[in-house]
């Protein structure tokens, strides 16, 4: 038996996980790390750190899966997007790691916007807006406020990117994790010059670009792992996330319900929409695209919830609780803006409102208020996606979330739609295994490592008279939403 690892290194924790060449899981280990926040709007790590977390979880979990070494030909790489690491020709990182939710680079952003027009940006790079979250943005922080560091970088990579370094030794990132870096051509698949030129970097400081499942680098990393392993690149986790969906194609969309939402939707061609609502990244196949249009708190709100008014109920008890609610609420509505609007509305200072409170609403109300309201925006977001002419025929729910019967048969109601969920609650680290096994030669392609590798459970049907109560109570709440969302900020 064959078996396919997956590393997904995550903004607090880093997830390694086996599966067998049919998708079935053969453990998964997670190890947390915390982030350092030493001022507002600066977030850093030691770059060691993630090293040391995926040494650790591969050791554990080939311990606990019992799973030799040399039955492993291929591991697959994930993380986040965005996060700068800057190194020596050694590959050791000269400084820490500035994190994607950094926000130190405000004027560095601020010049990029000047220098470049919006809309060139947005039809080069896929990214609708220019903020200092960007690569390009701290890379140009960088230059600006520690010029001796700037100087002495030999490369600049993502996390994925230091990660097969460690492992391989060589400098190789994937096309479906650059977009966001603000110097990645979409179009061309290659580095952009003109973006380049104004950070004051050369193409010799970034690393190969290669497509997901292409040209596995064996390791050589003493960690337990065997020499005859593969190492393959993968696309960001959100895309990583589409594949273990099955998302592979137009006609489906997959959305990942966890802290923040993200809804995935595979284009043939690249699409831009005109009023820059929403970003356009590469799919993990050549020549494919994905809108990842996402909202910044979604099961965050929940958890908020949880934590600070749910009297120390879990998950399950609060939907019980929200179970005995009727579809509607009883006229309560939220606006899940607990992050500012990103999409489809854009807002960064909106805040969340919880209307329509009176004495007879009770704690399961609230908690279904918080459901709904998720599911509305998913429906915003799907209607906009329509609007530009992606079809959205499927609808496939991952993430946390997904694993609340209550919370997908609102999704289902609410969208009027059935809506499929997968039997692995990794789904992403199942994407990575599967563009793993296609890395390794198992499969030939994408689309038989899928066919053969992901597995749903039984769809969630719409209930007639809840859809019903539905589409009155969205239709308040759009009109809530277009009352309120204008007031806040300046």
């Amino acid at each position: 038996m064959k078996y396919l690892m997956a590393l997904d290194i995550g903004t607090s924790a880093v997830k390694a996980a086996l599966f067998d060449t049919a998708g079935h899981s053969a453990g998964i280990v997670q190890e947390e790390y915390e982030l350092e926040k030493p001022a507002p709007d600066i977030v850093e790590i030691d770059p060691e750190i993630y090293w040391q977390a995926t040494q650790s979880t591969i050791a554990a979990l080939l311990k606990i899966s019992g799973v030799a070494p040399g039955d492993v030909p291929a591991i697959g790489i994930t993380s986040q997007g965005e996060t700068l690491i800057a190194v020596d020709q050694e590959g050791n990182a000269l400084r820490k790691a500035i994190v994607w939710l950094d926000n130190r680079a405000v004027r560095e952003a601020e010049a990029i916007a000047a220098a470049f027009d919006l809309d060139e940006v947005y039809r080069i790079t896929g990214q609708q807006e220019i903020v200092p979250g960007w690569t390009a943005s701290k890379i140009l922080w960088l230059r600006n406020n520690e010029p001796e560091i700037f100087r002495k970088t030999a490369k600049f990579l993502l996390v994925e990117d230091y990660i097969i370094h460690k492992l391989t030794g060589r400098d190789v990132t994937d096309h479906a994790l650059a977009p966001s870096t603000l110097y990645y051509d979409l179009q061309a698949g290659d580095w952009w010059d003109g973006m380049l030129g104004f950070l004051g970097i050369s193409r010799t400081q970034l690393p190969k670009l290669q497509y997901s499942g292409e040209n596995g680098m064996p390791v050589i990393a003493e960690i337990g792992l065997h020499r005859d392993t593969l190492v393959v690149t993968t696309p960001i986790d959100q895309v990583a996330g589409a594949v273990g969906a099955g998302n592979i194609s137009p006609g489906m969309v997959a959305e990942t319900t966890g802290t923040a939402m993200a809804i995935s939707a595979c284009c043939a061609k690249p699409v831009h929409d005109p009023q820059k609502r929403v970003g356009l990244y590469c799919h993990a196949t050549p020549g494919s695209y994905v809108l990842l249009p996402w909202i910044p708190t979604a099961g965050m709100i929940l958890r908020w919830f949880r934590d600070e008014l749910g009297g120390d109920l879990s998950f399950d008890e609060m939907d019980q609780e929200a179970m005995q609610v009727p579809a509607g609420s009883d006229g309560l509505l939220l606006l899940p803006h607990f992050g500012g609007a990103v999409c489809p509305q854009v807002n960064p200072s909106a805040k969340g409102v919880l209307y329509g409170l009176s004495l007879g609403h009770t704690r399961g109300h609230i908690v279904r208020a918080i459901m709904e309201s998720v599911a509305f925006i998913l429906k915003e977001n799907l209607e906009m996606l329509d609007a530009l002419g992606i079809e959205t025929q499927t609808v496939c729910s991952i993430g946390g979330g997904a694993q609340s019967d209550l919370w997908l048969q609102i999704k289902a109601d609410v969208l009027n739609r059935e809506i499929r969920t997968t039997e692995t609650r990794e789904a992403t680290c199942l994407g990575v295994a599967i563009l793993a096994a296609v890395g390794a030669g198992i499969y030939p392609d994408l689309g038989q490592a899928v066919a053969q590798m992901v597995r749903y459970k039984p769809s969630v049907q719409p209930n007639p008279e809840a859809v019903g109560a539905y589409a009155e109570h969205y239709g308040k709440y759009l009109e809530l939403n277009q009352l309120l969302l204008p007031t806040f900020g300046e």
